[in-house]
């Protein structure tokens, strides 16, 4: 949201908006990691086919590297995928909802949400101090486990807080259901979406346009 925007909004609303941005750079810095590490893998997977059927000299401890990278790009972008929506969700009945019913059904399922994966990350802790405590490690390469570990712990904590970030917009529009939406995902009809997607894609044509007419190329 531009700063035009937030000069409009009242002093609650600003504070949830800087808020809201300030934690999506943290989790965009978290799901760049994660999309780094997947390039990464995919590198390390053609070393080691080119190495095992050419030079008949595999990478050793590949499994171990392969299981200790895993937690990065499964768990770490959680958070940033909750800020766009992009998880999976059952609309057929909300999204037929509206005003303060789908906001209250909102703030409902955040609150069981946080419930869940304050759980979650309570075994994750325990799972990593005893990882920690016993110097737990990989069968091939005795790669420690316990980094990964770790990472479900932050993974989940970053996951709470954008689910707290949330829970404040919904109540927000719950109490002021004609508010702007602040650091909320909103349920988008197929329309609306098909609408998006030739918004973005126009707005990349302009882009190519400027750039071509100011003579820089990529």
């Amino acid at each position: 949201m531009a700063d035009t925007d937030l000069s409009e909004l009242s002093l609650g609303a600003r504070l949830l908006a800087k808020v809201d941005a300030w934690v999506f750079k943290v989790e965009s810095s978290f799901n760049l990691m994660s999309a780094l590490v997947i390039l990464g893998l995919m590198m390390l997977a053609v070393v080691q086919v080119v190495g095992r059927k050419i030079f008949n000299h595999p990478i050793e401890g590949y499994p171990d590297l392969v299981e200790f990278a895993m937690p990065v790009f499964a768990v770490l972008s959680i958070a940033y995928t909750q800020k766009l929506g992009g998880h999976i969700r059952m609309e057929f009945i909300i999204g037929r909802f509206s005003g303060r019913l789908l906001w209250f059904l909102e703030v409902l399922g955040t609150l069981i949400a946080m419930f869940t994966i304050a759980i979650l990350c309570w075994y994750a802790y325990t799972h990593f101090l005893r990882a920690w405590n016993i110097g737990d490690s990989s069968i091939n390469i005795d790669l420690p486990i316990w980094p990964g570990k770790i990472l479900f712990v932050i993974a989940f904590i970053s996951l709470q807080i954008r689910l707290w970030i949330q829970l404040a917009g919904f109540i927000r529009l719950f109490l002021y259901p004609n508010s702007k939406p602040i650091g909320v995902p909103i349920i988008e009809t197929v329309d609306e979406q098909a609408q998006h997607e030739i918004d973005a894609g126009l707005a990349g044509e302009d882009e190519k346009v400027n750039i071509v007419g100011s003579g820089v190329s990529r």
